[in-house]
């Protein structure tokens, strides 16, 4: 498959304006990849034909079916696939995010720069244009990924921002995004706007957020070991508290096809499915729950993720490696090492059978199912 390239390598500097887009700077981009298993080689026949080696079927474009994506100073900390599949963006504690292709060398196109601390969460908006980032600095950012300008810093939230959120990814709707913080507040953006335009405040840390499809309802899980839900048409009380965890979650996801599951992450070693739908028949809402991804002393937030198909649900883990486990059943499909470290997020292609994992070893895996 033919590689992707994004038009320019730049990276943004740090402004001091909440909204003012700042002037790209072009410098030198730090990542690499490599392909740890390479394709079949080919060899001529006598009749001048070429001869393929036998090899297990390939179900992906990448270049090879694992590939290691490296170049961070720092842990890393978040990564994503953008929603047109092309792209990857990876956040860390080196306070960068960098830019890569899915595709061909995987090669790091782009350095986004401009925070002050780690980056503890970044997400996609739905247009695969422009990203929004959570980070340590207590600011939340808007950045165009094409050319590396940073279009909006938010900075009304007074702890580290934990995570980040759009708010009507299913509308196609790039503008507006939600954050969560340790200060406790779940804040409402629109970047058109200076000022934040609603706030919820949860009382506890927040550390991570989720939105439904439409916009209509925002989850925040939190140190109240609980992820709660609020209809934002009546954000006085909560609409939904989802219980079952004896720890802290540590991060909350939506299936990307229905909305109709939310898969989390705790500190007490389980990942727990939840049903969203109106009528669940299950009194606490938790359909489900996985084992086999402990944490650690480090206590990290992993982010877990279900698959564009939602037959798989995915989390990292502080045994340096990516479980895999079948939705319906529960039983583990995959688990996948090759970290150093403990894996931080996973993430699953919009449209490939490919996955994504990102550690504090610094390092990325892509590798195909």
């Amino acid at each position: 498959m033919a590689e992707h390239k994004r038009k320019v390598s730049i990276a943004s500097v740090s402004d001091t304006s909440d909204d003012h887009p700042q002037s790209p700077t072009r410098v030198n981009t730090h990542g690499s990849s490599v392909a740890l298993v390479k394709r079949p080689k080919t060899a001529g026949g006598v009749d001048g034909s070429a001869i393929v080696q036998a090899g297990p079927k390939r179900s992906s474009g990448l270049q090879a079916p694992i590939m290691h994506l490296t170049g961070h100073s720092g842990e890393i900390t978040t990564c994503r696939f953008s929603p047109d599949g092309l792209h990857i963006a990876s956040g860390s504690a080196d306070k960068q995010v960098f830019l890569w292709n899915v595709y061909g060398d995987c090669e790091n196109y782009g350095v986004l720069q401009g925070h002050k601390g780690s980056v503890l969460e970044l997400q996609w908006m739905p247009d695969s244009e422009s990203i929004v980032t959570a980070s340590a600095d207590c600011s939340v950012s808007v950045w165009d990924a094409t050319t590396g300008e940073r279009l909006k810093r938010g900075r009304r939230h007074t702890a580290a921002v934990n995570s980040c959120c759009p708010l009507r990814f299913g509308a196609g709707d790039s503008d507006t995004f939600i954050s969560g913080s340790d200060d406790g507040l779940l804040l409402f953006w629109d970047s058109r706007e200076r000022q934040p335009v609603s706030t919820i405040d949860h009382g506890l840390p927040i550390t991570s957020t989720a939105a439904a499809h439409s916009g209509a309802m925002v989850y925040a899980g939190s140190l109240d070991n609980c992820i709660t839900g609020w209809d934002i048409r009546n954000m006085a009380e909560p609409a939904v508290v989802l219980r079952g965890h004896s720890d802290t979650v540590t991060g909350i996801s939506l299936s990307p096809k229905t909305g109709n599951y939310l898969v989390s992450a705790s500190l007490d070693n389980t990942v727990r499915l939840w049903d969203l739908r109106p009528f669940c028949r299950i009194p606490n809402r938790c359909e489900r729950v996985f084992v086999g991804a402990p944490h650690s002393y480090e206590k990290n937030l992993i982010r877990p993720s279900i698959d564009r198909d939602e037959t798989l649900v995915a989390s990292g883990s502080a045994d340096r490696t990516m479980t895999i486990w079948n939705l319906r059943s529960g039983e583990i499909k995959y688990k996948l090492p090759g970290h150093k470290g403990t894996v931080t997020q996973v993430d699953f292609h919009p449209s490939e059978p490919i996955v994504l994992s990102s550690s504090v070893d610094k390092s990325m895996f892509l590798g195909e199912l």
